[in-house]
């Protein structure tokens, strides 16, 4: 019953997250541009340069500045034309029916920035800040959104990648040892759960890493890294917790597989994991995504998920996944759709069934997502 009024109230909740929009015809222009008019000193240029001095801050820093170029025709102040930034919320909505944290319907949010610069034009310095509070819910344990104490925001990973030779090379902190994998699932998740595509333990649990990946350009990548260490303990220490990694794969437009090994020390105990993924996408049909994961005390984890890309306006994902690594036969199971409003928001309504020793936990949650 509580489910059935979770599918009637989504919908509602839904349309309070559709934006409003305003012409530009509602606006009195006129009576704003005479605020106080003679104490204004800006014009429609104001947020331009005010000089016509070139930027010294231009990606590549002292020495890719032409010489020719007169040092009082920089402008120090001016920021580099190569830095960008880009930005993503969550909003999820909904509740989970069977859940020991709660059934109410809630919602929670969260926010990621990332700002990145080349210095070469081959390389690239990134940034990554998040913010949110969705780490308290029913409905945030199954949806992986962020959380930030108090919602501030607060620095996530700082990475450089360069290319050496004819690979390419990730260090930094928030990076993981399988950065630079490429993997063989074409499916869209909905949960977070299910987004691992049954190989949750690839990457181990470093989070300060380096990676490494080479692509042979004809469908063939390997790739490989290692992480781990803390202030006190150091890197690759014997006190340390370090992880390693290794992958190869063969994909293209229609298919592909991977097979990647971790080795990962978590809390002093050392773990090896084997993971395969396999896909197959032909053209007018669904992606059909497969994934297999042990580990060396027999454990297993399996995974199946069909996407099909053109229904409607939008698209649809139906998949199963074990619930975790382990003896034990329990999955979880998802049916969603995801349709764009426009360039930059899409709604994705959805329902999850998790099977449990006790009583199986039901989820309706209706996400939407903004990037810009």
């Amino acid at each position: 019953m509580k489910l059935f009024k979770s599918l009637l109230v989504a919908p509602a909740l839904l349309g309070l997250l559709t934006p409003m929009t305003a012409k530009s015809s509602e606006i009195d222009l006129v009576t704003i541009s005479t605020f106080n008019q003679n104490s204004i000193d800006f014009d429609s240029n104001s947020f331009k340069p005010n000089s016509d001095k070139k930027s010294v801050l231009l990606s590549g820093g002292e020495g890719l500045v032409e010489s020719s170029i007169d040092e009082s025709s920089i402008d120090e102040i001016s920021f580099s034309e190569t830095t960008t930034a880009s930005f993503g919320s969550n909003f999820y909505v909904g509740s989970v029916d069977g859940s020991s944290t709660g059934e109410a319907i809630t919602f929670t949010y969260d926010f990621a920035m990332d700002l990145s610069t080349s210095f070469t034009g081959d390389d690239s310095f990134d940034v990554a800040v998040i913010a949110g509070n969705a780490d308290g819910t029913a409905v945030d344990g199954y949806m992986g959104g962020d959380s930030t104490t108090g919602d501030g925001l607060v620095l996530d990973g700082v990475s450089y990648t360069f290319p050496l030779g004819g690979a390419t090379v990730i260090v930094g902190d928030g990076v993981g040892v399988d950065d630079m994998n490429t993997g063989a699932c074409a499916y869209s998740a909905f949960t977070d759960l299910l987004g691992d595509c049954g190989t949750s333990s690839v990457g181990g649990s470093a989070d300060s890493a380096f990676a490494i990946g080479y692509d042979f350009g004809n469908g063939f990548t390997v790739a490989g890294g290692a992480g781990g260490g803390d202030s006190t303990s150091g890197y690759f220490t014997a006190e340390d917790d370090s992880t390693i990694g290794l992958e190869a794969a063969y994909t293209t437009d229609l298919y592909g597989i991977s097979v990647a090994y971790t080795d990962d020390e978590d809390s002093g105990v050392d773990t090896t994991y084997w993971s395969i993924q396999g896909m197959i996408a032909p053209e007018g049909y669904p992606s059909i995504s497969v994934g297999y994961e042990t580990d060396d005390d027999d454990a297993d984890a399996i995974f199946a998920g069909l996407t099909f890309s053109e229904v409607g306006p939008g698209s649809v994902s139906l998949g199963m996944a074990s619930t975790e690594l382990s003896s034990d036969d329990y999955y979880q199971y998802e049916l969603s759709y995801a349709y764009p409003l426009n360039d930059g928001m899409t709604i994705t309504p959805g329902v999850f069934i998790k099977e449990t020793s006790g009583d199986d936990e039901t989820g309706v949650v209706v996400t939407t997502s903004f990037s810009f």
